[in-house]
């Protein structure tokens, strides 16, 4: 048998024990409880299962706009590279839903534990220390409870990181500029998997690695004789420029689109750098006392689940001092126990890259709690647009697997187990559950002391919790906790210790990998929830849905009374609001002065506001007579209430004010401000406007012709100079023609656009055609030439070495 046949029964050997760990979530009727995929995920992936294999598969390359979504919405094409991603239809198509959202997730560990597998067998390790190494990935709570939080493309994007690493190093040994190629590949789709923040941590950290090892490179003089300095700096460029031009699809119209977002350059928050403010960037940091649950998994409590009743194998949720978590940070004891190891014995560049990874990746991870973070934050470009500096854990989770595998075969190691040096390893295996039994004893000895010490700790509430109980229920979970982390301590150095006393010590490594998946199976379960997949229902079964369907989709809906917005986009009708973290920033600045009785809701083309009957009894004096209720459901419990001052979709005004941004946010709240006869724009008209603001003259009328995503036509007859507005948002990436010649696009009321018209008959097109996405999306596909054109090189290269071998192997006639 081949040794790759070989290892490929181990990789079939880990797919199976990966689905049989998560067996629960894959093989049921039921969803994941969490909120992210109730709400968002599982809607877009049963898409994949409603549509033919060949729509899936048909690939559209062009920059969308939204008209549902948030008053229209846009990346301005940077989610399309998504399309590249040829295996996500075959997932979500053939499997049916809900089933394939759990499938989705499974199957992107597999694709990553694969990643550290191959990893570690290429720096050396065996087959079995490799597949603790992937298994770690895979089933590390840190990783594994991403799925309670419903994080499916964090999941994915995390995924190809070991394979990074792997394709990278590979170059390093192999010296080939094709492996520094694929790199880079694999960077891009990561990026293309649309979690940008692990993608951008990614590649932090694959450049680091990059960085270090050339520098190992360069101080070696016999690596210098097989890898020049020339080389390797080509190679390392090649990277950096390859990456860019793969990923410029995404990364092009990304950057363009996030400069004018509240964690852009003109966010004004961080001190004016722009990106996050300082505090709501840091807020889930690490508290460095949690470091103690890598040891005792449920000492600061378990995650609370956000979409249903209370798990009942959870004695006590989170209470640690970040804002909320739905994740663990454990990483299993065993991994703990075998990286001193490494330390000990094996300390080359491998070893110190990855304790490396684990030690940086941990401090990171504190955010605010350290001088490290905080310096990045303040001089290292890009760390302040993103928050949840805990969303770094995943690199050391993949440090601590290699680390795993090669102190497992260390650990087997007959020579290595008569030295000296592991003498003193054992005593320090035998010392941890000491040490734990004696805390352990400490905290039942000097239980009041201890309570009366950490009482505001112990007590404080959380935003599901409060109540004195909360004292009693956490000392417990911490006695619980603590005791199950002793006795697995204990069994570990028993095993350890003794190990090669048994009749076949080859078994060590098998029992380790059996208490390593017993003890995260007890830890993920208190992670892995099914409830019933929701419903949203059709147009002839609700009634608010239906009554609303019937109208115009250029006019708007408010739901005010909880109603999930995306139930009435998934029925085509377009909603004001739509929850995102990360907001266009002239968007943020109307929602920030959004006024029901004001005219905003009128130049935005709300028309309808759901109401439920109690409150809207409650709110009916503050709404005086703009808005009447037109329709109220059967049970008497929803009602439907008109705006009756919406603006159409477009309109003439004859009259503007000039003024800067603050001014206009000022006057746009005046109750005096009339958007259908005065307009608020930032630079002097280039045609003169007749400035009467009181006048009721028309200056003529607009029609819609056509109102799609990403054209809107509208005919119009111009009485005087006049500026048309549309209730649309302004956007860089819109371009304007007037009777086919191309018009520049004004920002109109803060966040419309407007565009200058004569007296006369017009026929005024808007196209979305952002430039960005466009460059970057030829960019890609000449990257992906020259990529395809590398693989058969590389393929041709190998196909004919090995024709080579074959015909140079000797042969024997019976004769001989």
């Amino acid at each position: 048998m081949t040794e790759r046949k070989k290892d490929l029964i181990y990789i079939v050997a880990l797919l199976v024990v990966i689905i049989l760990c998560f067996s629960k979530i894959l093989f049921t009727a039921k969803i994941i409880r969490a909120p992210d995929i109730i709400s968002e995920a599982y809607w877009w992936m049963k898409i994949y299962n409603d549509k033919q294999l060949s729509e899936l598969y048909s690939l559209n390359l062009k920059a969308t706009w939204d008209l549902l979504i948030n008053s229209g919405h846009t990346n301005e094409g940077g989610m399309t590279s998504i399309q590249f991603l040829l295996y996500l239809p075959l997932i979500l198509h053939f499997i049916p839903a809900p089933a394939s959202v759990a499938w989705f997730i499974v199957l992107h560990l597999f694709f990553g534990a694969c990643g550290v597998y191959c990893y570690c067998r290429l720096i050396g390790t065996s087959r079995i220390a490799a597949l603790l190494g992937a298994l770690i990935f895979a089933l590390a709570t840190e990783n594994a409870s991403l799925i309670n939080a419903g994080h499916v493309m964090k999941i994915a994007t995390i995924a190809y990181a070991p394979w990074a690493f792997y394709c990278l190093e590979k170059g390093f040994l192999r010296r080939r500029l094709f492996w520094f190629m694929a790199t880079a590949m694999v960077l891009s789709f990561q990026f293309f998997n649309t979690h940008w923040q692990i993608a951008f941590y990614t590649c932090l950290c694959v450049g680091l690695y990059g960085v270090l090892r050339s520098i190992g490179i360069i101080l070696s003089p016999a690596e210098q004789e097989k890898f020049s300095i020339k080389r390797l700096a080509a190679c390392n460029i090649a990277v950096l420029i390859f990456f860019l031009t793969t990923v410029s699809i995404s990364l092009a119209p990304l950057a363009n689109w996030s400069k004018d977002t509240n964690r852009g350059v003109q966010s004004g928050a961080n001190q004016g750098k722009g990106g996050l403010d300082r505090d709501e960037a840091m807020s889930w940091s690490l508290p460095p006392e949690e470091t103690a649950a890598f040891i005792i998994p449920g000492f600061f409590g378990f995650s609370r689940q956000e979409a249903g009743l209370n798990p009942d194998n959870i004695i006590s949720y989170y209470w640690g001092r970040m804002v909320f978590t739905q994740t663990a940070s454990y990483m299993g004891l065993i991994p703990w126990l075998l990286i001193p190891l490494p330390l000990i014995y094996r300390r080359d560049k491998y070893t110190k890259l990855a304790l490396i990874g684990i030690v940086a990746g941990i401090l990171f991870s504190m955010g605010k709690y350290t001088p490290f973070y905080n310096f990045l934050f303040d001089y290292f470009p890009g760390i302040n647009r993103f928050r949840v500096p805990k969303m770094m854990m995943f690199i050391p989770v993949i440090g601590l697997g290699i680390l795993s595998a090669r102190g497992l075969d260390l650990l087997v190691n007959k020579e290595i187990r008569e030295t000296k040096n592991f003498r003193l390893y054992l005593t320090g295996i035998t010392a941890v559950p000491i040490l734990l039994l004696a805390f352990l004893g400490m905290l039942h000895v000097g239980q009041n002391t201890w309570v009366n010490m950490f009482h505001d700790f112990l007590s404080s509430p959380t935003r599901y919790e409060q109540g004195a109980y909360l004292i009693e229920q956490r000392w417990n979970n911490i006695l619980l906790e603590t005791s199950i982390a002793a006795v697995l301590a204990a069994i570990c150095a028993w095993l350890i210790i003794f190990g090669n006393k048994l009749r076949n010590a080859a078994i060590i490594p098998l029992l380790l990998i059996g208490i390593f998946l017993a003890d995260s199976w007890r830890v993920n379960s208190k992670f892995l929830f099914l409830v019933d997949p929701p419903k949203r229902e059709i147009t002839a079964n609700n009634p608010v849905v239906g009554f609303i369907a019937r109208d115009s989709n250029q006019y708007r809906t408010l739901p005010v009374d909880g109603s999930d917005p995306m139930m009435f986009v998934s029925n085509g009708i377009p909603v004001m609001f739509t929850s995102n973290a990360v907001q266009q920033q002239r968007w943020q600045n109307f929602l920030n002065i959004f006024n029901l009785n004001s005219r905003l809701p009128d130049m935005l083309n709300v028309k309808y506001l759901t109401y439920s009957t109690t409150q809207y009894t409650q709110d009916k004096l503050q709404l005086f007579e703009k808005y009447r209720p037109v329709f109220v459901t059967p049970d008497q419990k929803q009602l439907i209430l008109e705006n009756r001052g919406v603006l159409p979709k477009a309109w003439l005004v004859s009259s503007a004010i000039v003024a800067n941004a603050s001014k206009t946010i000022e006057i746009l709240q005046h109750p005096a401000f009339d958007p259908a006869n005065t307009a608020l724009i930032e630079t002097p008209p280039p045609i003169q406007l007749d400035g009467d603001i009181q006048s009721t003259a028309k200056a003529g009328w607009v029609g819609v012709k056509k109102y799609t995503g990403e054209q809107i036509i509208i005919e119009a007859e111009v009485f005087k100079n006049a500026l048309m507005i549309s209730g649309e948002k302004y956007n860089n990436g819109w371009l304007a023609y007037v009777d086919g010649v191309k018009t520049q696009i004004v920002p109109v009321n803060h966040i419309l656009r407007g565009v200058y018209l004569t007296p006369g008959k017009h026929v005024v097109e808007f196209r979305f055609d952002p430039l960005p996405f466009k460059i970057g999306k030829y960019l890609t596909l000449t990257s992906f030439t020259l990529f395809a054109v590398m693989l058969w090189r590389e393929w041709s290269g190998r196909k004919q070495k090995s024709g080579t071998r074959e015909q140079q192997r000797p042969s024997f006639s019976h004769e001989t």
